[in-house]
């Protein structure tokens, strides 16, 4: 009997939108995956050829390329800051909507425009989409890279602004901070690594499984 397939699913609010989804696609993790106190990040769950893995969201694309597990679900943003040739992304699973914006302070933002930049402090845990965006501006952008508590840096003078991930705006608000770009829409995809998409046969089913999933979403 092949091994299981391994999904990764990322920690956090990605998590609780996807969990319905796998549901419709036959996947219930075991009742182990829903205690807060458990350490486990492997799990079984109710089809005995599908495992999930959770770990960080920045990790789910880095275990999908490099074949440690064989599908995932991971933002759009994360895609294009790693941008791996060995990850295929087959579904839009439409949830974990969100965009990636440019923020700085609101004091700032009142004298500023955006089109007469020509040189950007930034703090984000995304320096290469950031890169690529301001270069296809002509802007020269200068990347601090940080992992989280991104929205301190323009208070403590690591650098005047940050590229993060926006919902609803509340966290930049209650620090001080508006948004003044948007770089990117955001949505979690699918993943699978493309050499399992050609040896695992069990693989296209389960896209197809998701797909079909995705459809029936009411609207």
């Amino acid at each position: 009997m092949a091994e299981p397939l391994i999904l990764a699913v990322p920690k956090g609010r990605i998590l609780e939108e996807a969990l319905p989804l796998l549901a419709r696609v036959g996947i219930v993790p075991e009742p182990a995956f829903a205690d807060e106190g458990s350490r486990a990040l492997r799990f079984t769950t109710d089809n005995p050829a599908i495992d999930l893995i959770r770990v960080r969201a920045f990790d789910v694309a880095t275990f999908v390329a490099h074949g440690a597990a064989q599908l995932g679900i991971v933002g759009s943003d994360v895609l294009a800051e790693f941008d791996y040739s060995e990850l295929y992304a087959p579904v839009d699973l439409g949830i974990g909507h969100c965009r990636l914006s440019v923020a700085e302070p609101a004091d700032m933002a009142a004298q500023d425009d955006p089109r007469g930049w020509s040189h950007v402090r930034i703090a984000t845990k995304y320096p290469h989409v950031t890169r690529r965006h301001f270069e296809a501006r002509g802007v020269q952008a200068e990347c601090v890279k940080l992992n989280g508590a991104m929205e301190l840096a323009p208070v403590l003078g690591l650098a005047p602004r940050i590229v993060d991930l926006v919902s609803s705006g509340r966290t930049l608000k209650e620090n001080g901070l508006v948004e003044v770009e948007v770089i990117s829409q955001v949505t979690s995809r699918l993943v699978v690594n493309r050499a399992a998409f050609k040896t695992r046969p069990e693989v296209v089913p389960l896209v197809d499984a998701f797909r079909r999933a995705v459809e029936r979403v009411p609207a």
